[in-house]
């Protein structure tokens, strides 16, 4: 099992390590956003589940990374927005406010 918190530190570190932005939040959501949309182009282009893979990794890791900056704890936050979702009502894919 992975340890979130130990992989979004090891990401940071590693950002450090090669002296990439530590503080430019706007960029790493730019940047973030790219990688989304170059996993949609490998999957578009039909590249296979390996290159699709890979450019979901750097979703991941921008996704960490952003997270470390802000100073969020993502594996909580993951938990909690599940336990939300699970709660849902949702009919024909549509959530329904109030039953």
């Amino acid at each position: 099992m992975v340890d979130l918190n130990e992989l979004q530190k090891r990401i940071y570190k590693n950002k450090v390590e090669k002296k990439f932005n530590l503080t430019n939040i706007p960029q790493e959501f730019c940047y973030l956003h790219g990688e989304v949309t170059e996993s949609f182009d490998a999957w578009l282009k039909k590249k296979g589940t390996e290159a699709v893979s890979l450019e979901l990794a750097d979703v991941a890791i921008f996704t960490l990374g952003i997270a470390e900056m802000l100073g969020i704890d993502l594996e909580a936050a993951l938990l909690k927005k599940i336990e939300i979702n699970e709660k849902r009502v949702y009919i024909d894919g549509k959530k329904v406010e109030n039953i």
